[in-house]
């Protein structure tokens, strides 16, 4: 971890300060949310500011150690794109619950909008930036296949979950088939009783630690145990079926049916990418040479 860290903070110093600030800011809102028992459309106040500022303090450590990986500050100037977009987001999120009004979809007074249109355009921004950076790693090379697979595959994935929020804009809020603010899981607020997009937006999201996490693990087994080019196939299986889930939940949510209370044609979707993923893990385990002793 402390290796993690030391290179995120070499990767992209803006980065690297906007996680320890978002960390911070998420013990703070944990701390007001026990204070503070205030409630908007059924969900505790200070809960979105927390789901927001750790969601924002592991996607820019996850960049920022992304970033270590390119020669040269590569891609320095998206970086401090992403930083500043992410603190006004974060401003506006906070500013708005200490007001007790929403951030989102708030249209209830001239200024209200005007807020809520910065933030489109901030995180619109945002997106485009981490585009450019996507892009930069797609061309770059690397001795290390694995992990630069993982990283590419996970800001694919990962841009397809933040564009999931556009989806979320068009819709004219995030429930399906029910009113926004209705009953939800706890904490992260995700509909019970129809479909929530968020869900979806959240796990494509995540895709940017995940996979990287999973050519970790694969580095630890070590070449004696798995060759390059079955931790690539797995890395790239593991891919896949992230992208398939990212897909069924939100194919679920735009059916109106809540993540928990799945029907017989959700759960057929989920089991035939379950048998498909584990199929292909075990076909590319398979085919990894066996080591052999002298």
């Amino acid at each position: 971890m402390r290796t993690v860290l030391a290179d995120a903070r070499r990767g992209h110093p803006g980065l690297y300060g906007l996680t320890i600030a978002m960390a911070a800011l998420a013990l703070g809102t944990a701390v007001l949310a026990v204070f503070d028992q205030r409630e908007l459309l059924g969900a505790q106040l200070w809960f979105k500011p927390l789901k927001f500022s750790i969601s924002i303090a592991l996607y820019g450590a996850a960049l920022a150690w992304m970033l270590s990986r390119l020669p040269q500050r590569g891609m320095w100037r998206a970086g401090w794109i992403i930083t500043a977009g992410a603190v006004l987001e974060m401003v506006i999120i906070v500013g708005q619950a200490a007001r007790g009004v929403r951030s989102h979809f708030n249209d209830d007074s001239v200024f209200d909008a005007a807020l809520y249109s910065i933030m489109g355009a901030t995180i619109t921004v945002v997106w485009l930036a981490t585009v450019a950076i996507a892009l930069r790693f797609l061309r770059e090379r690397s001795a290390d296949r694995v992990t630069a697979s993982a990283v590419r595959l996970g800001l694919l994935v990962g841009l397809a979950g933040m564009a999931i929020g556009f989806l979320i804009s068009a819709n004219g809020g995030h429930a399906v088939g029910v009113p926004d603010g209705g009953p939800g899981l706890f904490l992260v607020g995700w509909s019970t009783t129809g479909g929530d997009l968020r869900i979806g937006h959240f796990v494509g999201m995540h895709a940017l630690q995940l996979l990287p996490l999973v050519a970790a693990g694969l580095a630890a087994l070590g070449h004696d145990r798995l060759d390059e080019a079955s931790g690539l196939r797995i890395v790239r299986i593991a891919a896949a079926g992230y992208a398939g889930l990212v897909v069924l939940v939100t194919w679920q949510a735009m059916r109106g049916q809540p993540l928990l209370a799945p029907d017989a044609v959700t759960l057929a979707a989920l089991g035939a990418l379950l048998l498909g993923t584990g199929v292909a893990l075990a076909g590319a385990l398979r085919r990894s040479p066996v080591p052999t002793t002298a």
